[in-house]
Order: structure tokens, then C-alpha cells, then sequence
């Protein structure tokens, strides 16, 4: 899968101390892009709208 035109975007949720930081990747026709910022060149997972809107309803701190 090509990401090449992805806008990364770094979760509000992610540190600023260099920690566990996650991109997402929401500009990309019918996916989503999720990868870890520390390794920008590395695998990335992808996800139809449908199911990364299903995950980010489950996550704590969403009501």
C-alpha cells in the first residue's frame, strides 16, 4: 500500500517527552493510517474509516 501522500498527524494523547507517540494518517481516500512517530520509516497499520471510528469510540477518556 502506498502512503506516500499521507499528512501525518500526531495524537493529542501522545507525550511530549518523546514516549509512546502514534501518527495518524486520516487524508487518504477509503483508509486510515496509524504508524509509531520514532519510527517514521517503518510498517504502518492500516484501517477502513469504518473500523478506526469503531476503535477511537472504544478508547478511555471519550465519553
Amino acid at each position: 500500500m502506498n502512503l506516500s501522500n499521507a499528512r501525518w498527524k500526531k495524537s493529542t494523547r501522545s507525550g511530549t517527552s518523546g514516549g509512546d507517540c502514534v501518527e495518524v494518517a486520516g487524508n487518504l481516500p477509503g483508509i486510515v493510517g496509524v504508524r509509531d512517530s520514532k519510527d517514521p520509516t517503518g510498517p504502518a497499520l492500516v484501517f477502513g474509516p469504518g473500523a478506526w471510528r469503531a476503535f477511537v469510540a472504544q478508547l478511555p477518556g471519550r465519553d
